[in-house]
């Protein structure tokens, strides 16, 4: 099975990526890789560089950044394959725990109702 871990943050927050918090990732998704567990996983640039589209009654509207709403925004994500819904949970917890006290941020796991394109 497939699931994506949405990981949410506070972008005003101000808590920076430090070259440890870097490391300690590295480390968890090569391991995470070689295991089959972590398919693909990358964050996302800041909302203040990005472009919303709304289709409404068959009209798409734009709203470039900045988005005067956003409080929490999906940072990044992790695309997993698990053998249970709980191996998922455990795999993200350990992405949440190696960012350390500094930090506050959460994910949503969701599992996927078919696979995303597969290599050919």
């Amino acid at each position: 099975m497939r699931f994506l871990s949405m990981v949410r943050i506070n972008e005003n927050a101000g808590t920076q990526i430090t070259p440890k918090l870097m490391e300690d990732m590295g480390k968890l998704m090569d391991e995470m890789t070689k295991s089959g567990v972590l398919v693909a996983t990358a964050g996302l640039r800041p909302t203040s560089e990005g472009v919303r589209f709304k289709l409404s009654k068959c009209r798409t509207s734009v709203v470039d950044a900045p988005f005067t709403e956003t409080k929490e925004v999906v940072g990044g994500y992790a695309l997993l394959e698990t053998k249970t819904k709980e191996e998922a949970i455990e795999a993200t917890k350990r992405f949440l725990h190696v960012h350390g006290d500094e930090w506050e941020i959460e994910c949503e796991v969701r599992q996927m109702d078919m696979p995303a394109f597969e290599d050919a």
